[in-house]
Formats: C-alpha cells, structure tokens, sequence
C-alpha cells in the first residue's frame, strides 16, 4: 500500500517561490489500477518525481507498506526503491546498449549474478512479448516496442508498483491500446499496482479502477474511476472530460 500525508513541494520560480504540491493527501491499495490526472503543469509528474525520490519534497510523508520513506537511512532507501518500478514518458533507454542490457541495467546494480539476471531478463522480455529483440539497439524499435523494454526495465527488480508517467503520450491509437492491455494483463497476472500519471482520458477509462484528479497542486476530486467519470463534481474535471468550457 501506499500512502501519502500532507505532502507538499516549492520550486524557485522567476517571481518567487512556486508551489507545485500543496498538502497532497493520497491512499492506493495494493492491486490497484491508479491514474492521476490533471492539466499541464497541475503537479502530476512532480508528484511521481516525490514517490519515487527523484525530488525531495518539502514536507509530509511517503509511506509504503507502513514504512515512510522519508525517514529511511540510505540503505534502507536502496531497498525500499526496489519497491518501485518507474517508466518514463520519454522511456530514458541506454541508446548505446542492447535490449537485453538495458533490462539487466537495474539488476547489475543490485548485484546479481549473471545466471540469474541472463534468466530474468528473458523472462521479463516475453513478459512484454518481445522476446525476439532481445540483442536488438533501441534505434532498432518502434516507440510501441521502446516502451515494452522500459516497462521489462522497470519490472526487473520485482516491485511492488509501477509507476507509469505519461506511457502513452508518444504512440499511436493501435499502440496505445497493447500498451494499456499489457499493463492491465501485468497488473493482474503479477498483482503489481499501477500509477498512471496521465492527461489522457482514455487511457484511465481503458484500465484504471481509481483516479484522483489535480489542480494547481491539489486533489480536487478521488474515486472510483466509473463514479468519477460519470458524475464529475469538480470544473476542472468536467473540462478534462470534454464536459466543460474553458
């Protein structure tokens, strides 16, 4: 489970300082199918950027499975990032490496043995069901299948969640579609949560049983994905469903 408290994040801006989470309070069940969305700039990947550590936020807390990650030593935060897998809108692949090594990546670090990482790499990549590209370079694969190797990436280290930001922005209505589908199929057949941090909203229809929806650096309304959709409360959400005038 994850839970977030009160968790709140500034940026020096030009004319100040400028809040880009504001006393975000936030719970997802394990299993979950989870989509935030909001507009550009509403906080969204700043908020993924803070689960994950990427960005120290100002304050609140970061639990997961009871344990708030702020507060963690170095140690215990290496293992509690294995937790987390993440998969970057723009896929963030090693160009120069193989299919195979840019899976084996997290798992080098992490130090397993060859045997081990060689066998897990192969599995992870008929996972996403691109077994056959194994010692192909990225420059070799459609967006689709780039995005198939992170998502193998990010699944290398057995998390708990996946955290997805904005995995469907760059691909076409086809690829879309197996994208959304394998991430429902690893959701189901590996009980990993998913987070979506997305502005599509076809992408949370498709596959997410939870939304939360942001706002200049606020939830403005959670739930569940079908009560939220079909009776929004809030005018951001109205407009992000096509429902309200800007």
């Amino acid at each position: 489970m994850i839970k977030i408290e009160n968790l709140s994040k500034e940026f020096n801006g030009k004319n100040g300082k400028v809040t880009a989470l504001d006393n975000i309070n936030l719970e997802m069940q394990d299993g979950d199918i989870f989509g935030i969305i909001g507009m550009s700039g509403a906080g969204k990947s700043t908020l993924l950027r803070c689960i994950t550590l990427l960005e120290r936020p100002d304050s609140g807390s970061i639990y997961i499975d009871g344990s708030d990650i702020l507060k963690l030593n170095n140690q215990e935060l290496r293992q509690a990032r294995r937790k987390m897998g993440v998969v970057f809108q723009h896929y963030n692949l090693l160009m120069q490496e193989t299919v195979a090594k840019n899976v084996a990546f997290p798992m080098e670090i992490a130090g397993l043995d060859k045997k081990q990482i060689k066998k897990r790499v192969e599995e992870l990549l008929e996972v996403v069901q691109i077994g056959d590209k194994l010692n192909f370079y990225p420059a070799q694969l459609s967006g689709g299948q780039r995005q198939r190797v992170a998502i193998a990436r990010a699944l290398a280290t057995n998390p708990q969640a996946l955290l997805c930001d904005e995995p469907t922005s760059a691909l076409d209505a086809l690829t879309t579609k197996q994208v959304l589908n394998l991430l429902k199929e690893i959701n189901k057949n590996l009980n990993t949560t998913i987070i979506i941090i997305t502005h599509e909203m076809s992408a949370v229809k498709a596959i997410c049983n939870k939304v939360a929806v942001i706002n200049d650096g606020r939830f403005v309304e959670t739930g569940y994905t079908k009560d939220v959709f079909s009776a929004p409360t809030h005018d951001v959400t109205k407009l992000l469903l096509g429902m309200g005038d800007m």
